[in-house]
């Protein structure tokens, strides 16, 4: 399949929808910044400010499978909807809150009404396309998040230089700019693949008893935690064991940047046809592989080397596992699968670079990232195991 065929093949609800998510990404600038907020603006102690922000990783986590199963009974497009909805007018809200009680009480709120998006969206990309479209939907979409990402968080620098409280007016603002978008949307049209076969709800078995789906969430926490490495320890051990400047390492943000903008719809694209049982391991092997390439990084251009690599692993392998969960899941369960699917990463991400900067502390950077590789490899293994495979509209493996 050709990238334009691909893109042309995508019907007019997922374009707005990545249209939301670019307007919503374009303003997320509270969560980079709310450490800084809790402990200079309101003077908050930086133990008291860790806390509340991870209580909101914590909500997020627990909230991940109601918001699955909401999805199923509401409707994905009517729920992304409330979701920014609501978050845009919690944000407005937030900087009323000038106590940690009172602040954590707005955290917790704000990533309940959060973390409804994300099953919502995944699930409403699932259901806007058929197979052989998903992987290039997905890439779409991710593709949305991350050009909304490298606007928002830069932006919310400059604004915090001047006022905290622009930060909650702007993210509150673009919340409601992309909740306005999605409602003008109108319902979107739903594939019926042969896997969704007029299975109802009350005839599918839930979510956790789906072997296929357990392999894959059990092989997503891995590489998982690996990927978000970068968000912590990797910028600790480049910056204070390496000697890199802080410009230096927000290049190598911008480079994996560049590579998912250049590569990912394109690649994705044409690994349309690919059985998850490849693509998966593939993305899972690179992701480790990039990583374990900072064991060996005494040279700037091993360290580029390393970003390239894991940021190739990262194009191939999200977009394939949201299509394989979709893939696994029938029609009227979407949602549950999503929203447990969500909440394998959410405890990626709360253990990820806690653990990453422990081990990096105790026992140095090189058995870290040896680690990772291990890691990746037993991704992929798991990954190989899922039983995920395209169904016949897809056409089969190349």
């Amino acid at each position: 399949m050709s990238r334009s065929k691909g893109l042309r093949a995508l019907p007019r609800a997922v374009w707005v929808q990545c249209a939301a998510t670019f307007v919503n990404r374009s303003g997320t600038m509270v969560l980079p910044f709310l450490l800084l907020y809790l402990t200079r603006d309101l003077g908050l102690a930086p133990s008291t400010g860790g806390a509340i922000v991870a209580l909101y990783g914590a909500t997020a986590l627990v909230t991940s499978p109601f918001a699955g199963r909401l999805t199923d009974r509401v409707g994905p497009l009517r729920l992304m909807t409330a979701s920014l909805l609501m978050s845009g007018l919690v944000l407005l809200a937030f900087p009323a809150a000038r106590t940690a009680a009172a602040v954590a009480v707005a955290t917790v709120l704000w990533a309940v009404v959060s973390e409804l998006f994300r099953p919502a969206s995944l699930t409403a990309i699932a259901s806007a396309v058929g197979p052989e479209n998903r992987k290039t939907a997905f890439a779409v979409n991710r593709l949305a998040i991350n050009l909304g990402m490298s606007i928002g968080p830069a932006l919310g620098g400059l604004l915090a230089t001047w006022s905290y409280g622009a930060l909650f007016v702007v993210d509150g603002l673009t919340s409601l700019a992309a909740a306005a978008i999605l409602a003008k949307a109108g319902r979107p049209e739903r594939t019926h693949d042969a896997h969704a076969g007029g299975e109802a709800a009350t005839a599918a078995a839930p979510a956790h008893r789906d072997r296929r789906l357990l392999y894959l969430l059990l092989g997503v926490v891995p590489v998982a935690v690996v990927f978000f490495q970068h968000v912590a320890a990797m910028a600790l051990f480049l910056v204070r064991d390496l000697g890199w400047s802080e410009a230096q390492y927000g290049l190598l943000a911008t480079l994996n940047t560049l590579l998912v903008v250049g590569f990912e719809v394109p690649l994705n694209s044409a690994m349309a046809h690919w059985p998850a049982r490849r693509t998966l391991p593939l993305g899972a092997v690179l992701t480790g592989a990039g990583f374990g390439l900072l064991a060996f990084a005494h040279a700037p251009g091993l360290v580029i080397a390393s970003v390239v690599v894991w940021t190739f692993g990262e194009i191939v392998l999200f977009p394939g596992l949201n299509a394989a969960v979709a893939e696994l899941a029938p029609e009227a369960r979407r949602g549950e699968y999503m929203g447990l699917y969500m909440t394998a990463f959410n405890l990626a991400f709360a253990i990820g670079p806690w653990a990453g900067t422990a081990v990096l502390e105790r026992w140095g950077g090189p058995t870290l990232w040896t680690g990772a590789f291990l890691a990746g490899l037993v991704s992929a293994i798991l990954l190989s195991r899922t039983g995920a495979r395209p169904r016949a509209a897809a056409g089969g493996a190349p």
